[in-house]
């Protein structure tokens, strides 16, 4: 059963963190010569800066009460193998009958916050527009669900299995869902296991196909390999190439050795900082973050019952399923798919392509031209309008 969850951290954790903050050893500069450069990190005035503010004027009771507002709600949720676990989540109805249940699964190193921009333009809509019951738990391991017992593995499959039974606890036995990043991944999962006859239909913004080959896509290899890449595509694969080789250090890391990293994010403020907010200014499209919606993002991380460090057993699963997550990810799942592309993610792969996941049934003709990694925060309205064509008048996909 659901009970209503509101977000309270304890005056001792607050001071905590203060003290911890002001106990903060920074580097000299030693590394770079530029004081203002993000060649090699973020810049040690700039932290310096965002870490004062969090000490000393950052509000984080203001915070809560703004994300208080979001009807929230911990469900026990029973993982065969792996006991109960309860899994904070966003639960919004629309008012309409008709309403498509929707998931929302977050990435890393977002978190349910993210779908908060989103909640009211998914919920309303005029008549003849699809809208939608919101659901947007925290994942295992992140904000405000348990973490998960490290008993055994806890892999994709249990993540998988864990939403799709909040989904059913909550009363809807066929849903659709909208993912991105590590929460993309999660969803393909769904879909693979519990599609077509429950997971109705799934929407990502961050897209993570296979290249078609001769053997296994024969007819798409050869269409890959007769239609030339148009400009935004060649960009694309251009900034792709750039993220493998100058941006993925982190990836590497939280992969192979979660637990090194670990020590860093857990026990120093600033270190989870300046792990997290390189992501946010690098993986955006010039976002202009405001230092509340920065300290928010790693406050969450901060606050959240599992640990600062728990979230990143998720990307140590990414490389040690079998088979890897990607090779999941990238398989054909004949389950109807819609892809919103955006040309300034970090991961921008030729259109074609996407039919190696399955059966596309929605995707926008040009890639967004606003917005880059965290779309549902960047530029919320492209993601509602994107759902709304899939699901709406003509659409090829029915839900029932």
């Amino acid at each position: 059963m659901a009970t209503p969850f509101e977000i309270h951290v304890s005056e001792q954790r607050l001071d905590r963190l203060k003290q911890k903050l002001s106990l903060t050893d920074y580097p000299s500069g030693i590394l770079s010569a530029d004081a203002n450069s993000w060649e090699k990190g973020v810049p040690v005035a700039e932290i310096k800066r965002l870490a004062e503010y969090w000490k000393t004027s950052f509000d984080w009771r203001k915070v809560e009460r703004e994300l208080n507002t979001m009807p929230q709600f911990l469900t026990p949720i029973e993982i065969d193998g792996f006991g109960s676990y309860n899994i904070h989540h966003i639960h919004k109805r629309s008012k309409r009958t008709d309403a498509i249940p929707l998931l929302f699964l977050h990435g890393w190193p977002g978190c349910f916050h993210e779908v908060s921009k989103m909640l009211d333009g998914l919920v309303t809509g005029t008549e003849g527009e699809p809208v939608f019951h919101v659901i947007a738990p925290s994942l295992i391991d992140f904000g405000f669900s348990d973490p998960n017992n490290l008993k055994t593995r806890f892999g994709f499959e249990q993540h998988a299995e864990a939403y799709h039974r909040l989904m059913k606890t909550l009363g809807y036995n066929t849903y659709v869902i909208q993912a991105g990043d590590v929460g993309g991944l999660v969803s393909r999962y769904i879909a693979k296991t519990y599609g077509p006859g429950h997971c109705k239909a799934h929407h990502t913004n961050t897209p993570t196909p296979s290249q078609p080959t001769e053997k296994d896509h024969p007819e798409l290899h050869d269409k890959t390999q007769t239609t030339p890449l148009t400009e935004a595509e060649q960009k694309g694969l251009g900034r792709t190439a750039h993220f493998q080789a100058d941006g993925s250090g982190y990836f590497k890391q939280q992969t192979t050795r979660p637990l090194t990293i670990g020590y860093c994010l857990c026990d120093s403020p600033v270190g989870l900082l300046s792990w997290i907010y390189e992501k946010m200014r690098d993986w955006s499209d010039s976002y202009p973050w405001t230092d509340d919606e920065i300290l928010t993002w790693v406050s969450i991380y901060y606050f959240s019952t599992a640990g600062p460090e728990a979230s990143i057993n998720l990307y140590y699963e990414m490389e040690h399923s079998d088979p890897p997550a990607f090779a999941v990810a990238g398989s054909f799942v004949d389950v109807p798919l819609g892809i919103s592309r955006f040309a300034n993610d970090l991961v921008v792969l030729p259109k074609l392509w996407n039919q190696t996941m399955g059966p596309v049934v929605y995707e926008n003709d040009e890639p967004h031209t606003k917005g880059g990694h965290f779309a549902a925060w960047e530029n919320p309205e492209a993601i509602v309008g994107d759902l709304r064509k899939m699901f709406g008048s003509g659409r090829k996909v029915r839900f029932s």
